[in-house]
């Protein structure tokens, strides 16, 4: 019995040393920590538990049945962040560069799937070449394989991905189908086609960095939603997100003890609302005094910056930000805003998290640049995206709330449970200045009469108070009790049932 078991933990170290330690050392030069490593920093100390360690792949040409290794460039199993089960595959870039084989594929496949039945959030370590193309179309099918569960999966469990060296070709795909990417500055980067190939096809020269870095995808394209310095903040960073967020879409919007009092009122908002209407402000002031213990995740900081999208906790219960940020482009809704947005609200409606909306916007983007990007489309998808919503939804509005984007942000008009108004609030068809240069055309020639009618239209419609009667503001309310205000609505909106007519499912304009 003892040799059997001095064997077994033979080939279990075998497989812990993954491609040897001249590659592990290697890993370590870059900067960039093994597969194992990378799950010891993310779940609880002790928690892990490997599944498929002694899978090898399967194929036996071009010499590859010779170069046989314990797990096969994945690392797969489940365990806990903060007691909360999660299921996790990390790729390992020191055993065949972390490339794909079908055996590869079915070892994530096989964790997607239980995390689906147990209810838990998938986490992804990205750190790979590619498919393996040794193995030809079994590697590409074994990809495939993972995206359709990726598909599944969508909606039912939370998904994260951590980009945390190469990911590229094929590789890509599933981390863009799921719910998170983040990725790691100066050791990550992704791209479908890599630089040789740009180079080749379009004349372009261009690196990998410059192509798809942290750096290009959460400031530029979007595609990921934060960079993170190195390993060890992006899996300590990977743990505060998931304890916001349920196991599943079968349960609840979290809540855990807070030592915030939920009454408690903030004297600074009744002056964070400048006296010009035209003079900036930061809103995330006010998310950081409303939330809990000023604890904000937020999402995609770095890319379209006019509205702030993330995760706070209110009297302990997490809930979902969404806020325009006057301090860039004035809060105004553009392309990149309003799919940002868009994409949050539905992630937040999925899994039962409920909706606040802190508004101050002008408007949409005007220009050809906008229109010809297609904002009309892209504008709309926020629109339906707080319109399908079910999940409570609470909206403030702090300042200008003028015409179709007042609609958009969470209006009483699209299902909005409680909406409330700060004093300064104004809600129009546009700007005093706009509105009776358009009404007033034949006075145009005389700027008193014109000043003197932009006083009148100011008087009438810049305040709240012409649609809280209404009914479209269900009060008018005082900055400093926004919190006391935000923590009472939520309280009472915890029953809350709604249901969209039945559907195979919506389509939204995407």
């Amino acid at each position: 019995m003892q040799h059997i078991l001095e064997e077994l933990e033979k080939r279990r170290e075998a497989a812990r040393t993954g491609g040897g330690e001249k590659r592990i050392a290697s890993q370590h030069a870059k900067g960039k920590l093994t597969a194992r490593e990378r799950i010891d920093l993310l779940l609880d100390e002790g928690s892990f538990e490997e599944f498929d360690m002694f899978v090898e792949h399967r194929s036996h040409d071009f010499g590859m049945q010779d170069q046989r290794v314990p797990g096969d460039g994945v690392v797969t199993g489940w365990g806990t962040i903060n007691g909360k089960v999660v299921y996790v595959f990390s790729k390992d870039f020191t055993v065949f560069g972390g490339s794909l084989s079908n055996a590869h594929a079915q070892k994530i496949v096989k964790i997607q799937r239980q995390a689906m039945k147990v209810g838990a959030p998938i986490i992804g370590l990205f750190d790979a070449g590619g498919a393996r193309i040794q193995e030809g179309v079994d590697s590409l099918a074994g990809y495939a394989d993972i995206f359709l569960e990726n598909v599944l999966a969508s909606g039912v469990v939370p998904q994260i991905s951590v980009i945390m060296g190469p990911c590229a070709g094929g590789d890509v795909y599933s981390p863009a189908m799921t719910d998170f990417i983040f990725m790691v500055k100066d050791t990550s980067y992704m791209f479908v086609t890599g630089p040789d190939v740009v180079k080749t096809v379009t004349n372009e020269i261009v690196t990998a960095e410059e192509l798809g870095g942290a750096k290009v995808h959460a400031a530029k394209s979007g595609v990921a939603e934060g960079a993170f310095e190195n390993d060890l903040e992006a899996m300590t960073q990977v743990r505060r997100l998931v304890d916001f967020l349920p196991s599943s879409n079968r349960e609840r919007s979290p809540i855990r003890e807070s030592f915030d009092d939920a009454s408690r009122d903030e004297r600074s908002l009744d002056t964070l609302v400048p006296a010009n209407p035209n003079k900036p402000y930061d809103m995330k002031e006010l998310i950081l005094k409303v939330v809990d213990e000023a604890d904000f995740f937020e999402i995609s900081s770095e890319w379209a910056k006019n509205i702030i999208c993330g995760f706070g906790r209110i009297d302990g219960e997490t809930v979902g930000v969404v806020a325009n940020q006057p301090q860039v482009l004035a809060g105004v809704l553009d392309i990149d805003s309003s799919r940002k947005a868009a994409r949050f609200v539905r992630f937040c409606d999925a899994f039962n998290i409920p909706l606040v909306t802190f508004v101050d916007v002008p408007g949409f983007m005007p220009g050809t640049k906008q229109e010809y990007g297609g904002l009309i489309k892209h504008g709309a998808k926020l629109l339906f995206a707080y319109a399908e919503a079910t999940v409570p939804k609470i909206t403030v509005i702090t300042r200008k709330a003028y015409g179709g984007a007042y609609d958009v942000m969470s209006s009483k008009h699209l299902r909005g449970d409680v909406n409330y108004a700060w004093p300064t609030a104004e809600i129009a068809v546009m700007g005093a200045k706009g509105a009776v240069e358009i009404i007033f055309r034949a006075e145009a020639k005389d700027p008193e009469a014109l000043a003197a009618r932009e006083a009148e239209y100011k008087e009438r419609f810049a305040n709240p108070f012409v649609a809280a009667s209404r009914g479209y503001i269900d009060d008018v309310i005082m900055p400093h009790g926004t919190r006391r205000r935000i923590a009472r609505a939520l309280k009472s909106l915890r029953g809350k049932e709604l249901e969209n007519p039945w559907k195979k499912h919506d389509n939204i304009p995407l």
